[in-house]
Formats: structure tokens, C-alpha cells, sequence
């Protein structure tokens, strides 16, 4: 073979290499996620300030009403009036003790939860059978408000700590499950095939492919989980308030409608509204970013 041929196949099998990992390259960065770097006053201001300036809006125009005499006092207070109420029970201490007493119920209910819906969603999703028998019976407990089940909760346990959880569980059961079943039911079929292929059967199937592919819908479930629960733990404080069950914001927005305390009673909901807002900021809301930047959904 001519040594000019010889060159020219040896220059053209290097050409056609370098297109080939050219070409690689291009996929791997089309997989990478891209990480835009936005100045901190920039993430303040698109984060921080909208939810300050909505607040200071309200404020002002609950103020504006209140002094236009539209509705008695007795039935809209001043918001100098209801931040007064919050500042007493911040100086007598008593603040603290009510809101552990609500924040460690919906935490513990909503870990009860979690270790009964994880199990039942997977069963529900992969069991065909199980999903016939109690699929349709989830989706009608999601959509029963939990308040419901609050007067036969105390005729069962009295005005007890179980009554309490028996309703929170109730109300945050069926959406987390649901939400896993969601979650795997949008897996690729091809997913599972592959763990079995490598191995990973059962138990390991669940654990290192479903849980990890459904983990978007798995943790939507959870919000809404967690927010039916936050919801069914104050109906049932209001409803199922006793000496001993101790006093929740539930009881607190109870004891203030009792007394025609309407300072006392906007400053429970404002402290509701508190706890919850900043669970799902602190907790779901980091959570979620983590999950979408993983996937490189990092837009989302």
C-alpha cells in the first residue's frame, strides 16, 4: 500500500475519533446540569423581598379597615392589638409550651405516618391485587376531611394523646401513600427490569431503584401529607381540648373564641399560619430543590 494512502486512512480514522468524542462530550454536557451563579442581592430580591412587600400590603390594609370602623372591634381587632396578645404570651413563657406541644404531636404523627404509607404505597403500586382492595378506599380517605373522624376518635379514646394521632394519621395516611403510588406508577418499566438484571430484587428493588426513581412524587405526597396532618392536628386541639391534652395553638385559638378574645384568636391563626409556613420553607422547600437539582431540574 502506497505510503500516501496509508497516511491519509491513519489521518482519517483520527478525525473520525476526535468527531466521536466531540460528540460524546456534547451528550455528557447536554446531561450535566448547568448551575447558573446569581449575585445574593439578586436572590433577596426575587425571594425575600415579594413575600415582605404582600405582608407590609396586608398589614396596611388591615389597618385601613380597622380604622374606617367597617366592623366592630369585637370582630376585627387592630393588628397592634393582636401582635400585643402574641408579645404577652412571649413575656410570660407560655409560648413556648404551646407550640412544642403542637410542633412535637405533628412531628411525631407525621413520622408514624410515614412508616405506615411508605410500606402500604409500595404494596398499593406493585401488588395488583392489594391495589383492587384498597386503592379506591386511599383515594376516598384523601378526599374525607380528617375533622370528620374527630368525635368518633374520642368516643373510641376519650380526650387522650391517641385521639390526637388517630386523627392526624387519618389525615396525612392516604395522601403520602398516594403519593408514592403516583410516584412509581410514572417510572419507566425499563427501571425495575434493570435492578432484577443486576440483582436487585425485592426488598433491594424497592429500596434502590422505585424509591429512588419515585422520590419527585414521594416527596409531593409528603407535602401534601404533611399539611393534611398540620390541618387535622388543629381540628382535632380544637375539638378534643381537655386539662389533659395540654394546650396546642388549637386550644389556644379555642380558649380565646371562649372567652370573645378575637386579639387572642387572630394571634392563633397567625401563629399557625408561622408554623407552617416555616416548616415548609426550613424542611420541604430545601428538600424539593435538592431532589429537581439532582435530576437537572434546576429551571424548577
Amino acid at each position: 500500500m502506497p505510503p500516501e494512502l496509508v497516511e491519509r486512512q491513519g489521518t482519517t480514522g483520527a478525525t473520525g475519533a476526535d468527531d466521536s468524542a466531540r460528540a460524546l462530550a456534547g451528550l455528557d454536557a447536554l446531561d450535566t446540569p448547568t448551575v447558573n451563579r446569581v449575585p445574593w442581592w439578586r436572590r433577596a430580591s426575587t425571594s425575600v423581598l415579594p413575600p415582605v412587600v404582600a405582608l407590609v400590603l396586608i398589614v396596611v390594609v388591615w389597618q385601613v379597615v380597622w380604622a374606617s370602623a367597617v366592623l366592630p372591634e369585637y370582630k376585627l381587632p387592630a393588628p397592634v392589638a393582636v401582635w400585643d396578645s402574641v408579645l404577652s404570651i412571649v413575656a410570660d413563657g407560655s409560648i413556648w409550651s404551646i407550640l412544642w406541644t403542637s410542633i412535637s404531636r405533628a412531628f411525631l404523627g407525621f413520622a408514624i405516618a410515614l412508616v405506615i404509607a411508605t410500606p402500604l404505597g409500595l404494596l398499593v403500586a406493585k401488588v395488583p391485587a392489594v391495589r383492587s382492595a384498597i386503592g379506591p378506599l386511599l383515594s376516598g380517605l384523601q378526599s374525607l376531611p380528617s375533622v370528620a373522624w374527630v368525635p368518633a376518635a374520642v368516643l373510641w379514646f376519650g380526650l387522650t394523646d391517641a385521639t390526637i394521632y388517630f386523627v392526624v394519621l387519618l389525615g396525612s395516611v392516604p395522601s403520602i401513600a398516594n403519593g408514592l403510588v403516583a410516584g412509581i406508577d410514572q417510572i419507566p418499566p425499563i427501571l425495575p427490569r434493570v435492578g432484577r438484571v443486576l440483582g436487585a430484587g425485592g426488598l433491594a428493588n424497592a429500596r434502590h431503584v422505585l424509591l429512588p426513581a419515585a422520590l419527585p412524587g414521594y416527596l409531593a405526597g409528603c407535602k401534601q401529607g404533611w399539611a393534611f396532618s398540620w390541618r387535622s392536628l388543629m381540628a382535632a386541639e380544637i375539638i378534643a381540648a381537655g386539662p389533659a391534652l395540654g394546650v396546642g395553638l388549637g386550644a389556644y385559638l379555642k380558649n380565646g373564641s371562649d372567652f370573645n378574645d378575637i386579639a387572642a384568636v387572630f394571634a392563633a391563626v397567625l401563629l399557625i399560619l408561622v408554623v407552617g409556613i416555616g416548616i415548609e420553607l426550613l424542611v420541604f422547600r430545601p428538600l424539593e430543590r435538592r431532589v429537581l437539582r439532582a435530576r437537572g431540574l434546576t429551571g424548577a
